[in-house]
């Protein structure tokens, strides 16, 4: 019977990007646990075969190919000892930076260290033997699936970045006897571009979303108007992108919107900036593909749509496909705003919460300061309201913890003691680093709004996948009681002992008689800290009436009502039987 592919499907990816990126030859050697992959590849006439029993061998034969066809060679060996002949071979690629792609193949990982025959550890390589490693997983799901996708993709790309050089992947095997896959199945194939390589054709609707961003120059800004412009695109941000361009959209609480149907907003093209972004409402607003532009060149897929890398500076990617294109176009534009428009007239009274603090004082931030939110209540709460527009936003999204909300506002504090800095967290955050708020270098125009719950109130708000265990998630998952359990006096008097003037509000009625005096736009003679207590059952239906503006149509209300039937175990336990 004739063979043709592997079913293993992590055999399948590598073989079908092996062919997407036009890697056709192999130096194969015998063994038992490389038998997918080259049983899979022999009978395809796409790929250019050698046969070498030594290894240590194979891998010289391979650099001899490469040097002189200009092309990346593959080596493909079993378990045991094989791997460890290729070290030579590629020490001798790795100086010269030949595109030596070495698959390793090899019983599940999990083996390892476990007297199981032929089964080495690879974990650990020297240096100078590639630039890139990586072990497939086996894949088993959708998650599987898209892992090794990214992870082949980025291996096969290495092969050439920054002047290339050979690269490792450990190939899994399940000895899986079916070889009776007629046709590969697609493998989403991921480019990277930099200067003088030839780029793709932009083309459909363009989106381009900014994360976390360092300060905009008046030429970047310049760049992407004129791009957006150009091609009838628009920018969607949150506080922590920084542009302050024509075609900004925070487009935060349409994408929340529970009900909405997002669809119409959606872009074929969407263009991912920036770094880690805590509006986590834009992956709702993703669109058909994704291409990621960064001087670093990664390859960087949140939304699991990355199809194009552009290795360059943001303003040249802009240049260039904005290059020979006239109008000013805004259709795109006027639609998100108008839409946006509409929704926020419709936002209701919520009670007193974070939220509900970000209503009234957001577009009252005084003129020229900056601003900071503590993750992730906060920056959610406040990316729902748009601030003035000298005013500068942040966030400690980077590593996305608690911990150092304060002493980074210090840090800001200090650059221009003549500029205000506020900061926005609860709590728990407040605590962690309430250390910082003692420094001697603390000045008077720091400002601190502490909403105090009592608890993580994040891990009690609506649809967080903790809230489900209502009362029993008090006592360990939101952290409810330390620090005093919302008394009224530890924070005053620790802050009024460090020279603090210190505010606080219990209610609406209460905040309404002390903010402006937080909001006044001189320095005062003291830092200020705003102490508002809230409820967390109360901060959870101000975040619900945010996320419902947008009624649901007849289907969801139907959902809504057997869920409400149901309970969240009874929803697990309908789609299990379903399944």
């Amino acid at each position: 019977m004739k063979k043709f592919y592997t079913n293993e499907k992590q055999v399948q990816v590598l073989i079908a990007l092996l062919k997407a990126h036009g890697i056709k030859k192999v130096v194969a050697s015998p063994g038992a646990t490389n038998v997918a992959f080259v049983g899979s590849i022999q009978g395809d006439p796409f790929f250019e075969i050698y046969s070498s029993v030594d290894e240590r061998s194979a891998a010289y034969i391979a650099c001899g190919l490469a040097a002189e066809s200009g092309e990346p060679v593959v080596i493909s060996c079993t378990g045991a000892t094989s791997s460890r002949n290729y070290l030579p071979g590629l020490t001798e690629a790795y100086y010269r930076k030949l595109p030596i792609l070495a698959v390793t193949s090899t019983q599940a990982v999990f083996k390892v260290g476990h007297l199981i025959a032929q089964v080495t550890d690879r974990s650990n390589k020297p240096h100078d033997v590639s630039n890139y490693s990586v072990t497939l997983p086996i894949v088993k799901d959708a998650d599987d699936l898209w892992d090794c996708e990214i992870k082949v993709n980025r291996a096969l790309l290495t092969l050439k970045h920054r002047g290339g050089g050979p690269v490792h992947i450990n190939l899994p095997t399940i000895y899986d006897r079916d070889f009776s896959v007629k046709e590969l199945p697609p493998a989403r194939i991921i480019r990277r571009h930099t200067y003088g390589d030839e780029f793709p054709e932009l083309k459909g609707r363009v989106s381009v979303f900014v994360g976390a961003h360092k300060t905009w120059s008046s030429q970047d800004t310049e760049a992407l108007d004129k791009f957006c412009a150009a091609n009838d695109a628009i920018v969607f941000c949150d506080h922590t992108s920084a542009y302050k361009g024509n075609y900004r959209v925070q487009f935060a609480l349409a994408g929340s919107q529970q009900y909405a149907d997002k669809g119409q907003f959606k872009s074929d093209v969407f263009i991912l900036i920036g770094e880690v972004s805590g509006d986590y409402a834009v992956k709702s607003m993703s669109g058909k593909q994704m291409w990621r532009v960064s001087e670093d060149g990664e390859l960087r897929d949140p939304f699991r749509k990355l199809r194009h890398v552009f290795e360059m500076k943001e303003r040249d990617f802009f240049n260039h496909y904005a290059q020979g294109k006239d109008g000013e176009k805004k259709s795109y534009l006027q639609m998100c705003q108008e839409h946006l428009a509409g929704l926020r007239k419709r936002i209701p009274e919520v009670p007193l919460s974070n939220i509900w603090l970000a209503s009234k004082m957001a577009h009252r931030i005084p003129e020229y300061s900056t601003i900071h939110f503590g993750i992730l209540n906060s920056l959610r709460a406040w990316n729902y309201y748009e601030l003035p527009a000298s005013v500068t936003s942040d966030s400690n999204v980077g590593g996305f913890g608690i911990d150092g909300a304060l002493s980074t506002i210090l840090g800001a504090s200090l650059v221009n003691r003549k500029k205000l800095c506020y900061v926005v967290l609860g709590d728990l955050a407040f605590f962690y680093d309430m250390n910082a708020i003692g420094n001697r270098h603390l000045a008077p125009n720091v400002r601190i709004l502490l909403v105090n719950n009592g608890k993580g109130t994040e891990f009690k708000n609506y649809g967080h996948h903790a809230a489900r265990f209502g009362d029993d998630a008090e006592e360990f998952m939101s952290a409810t009681g330390h620090f005093g359990n919302r008394s009224p006096i530890l924070v005053k008097a620790y802050t009024e002992a460090l020279g603090f003037e210190y505010l606080s509000a219990k209610s609406k009625e209460e905040f309404e008689h002390v903010y402006e005096r937080f909001l006044i736009q001189e320095i005062t003679d003291r830092p200020m800290i705003f102490e508002v207590f809230t409820d967390s059952e109360e901060e959870s239906k101000a975040l619900e009436m945010m996320m419902k503006i947008v009624e649901p149509d007849a289907k969801a209300k139907a959902k809504e009502t057997v869920k409400g039937l149901l309970g969240d175990d009874g929803v697990i336990t309908l789609k299990k039987i379903l399944k």
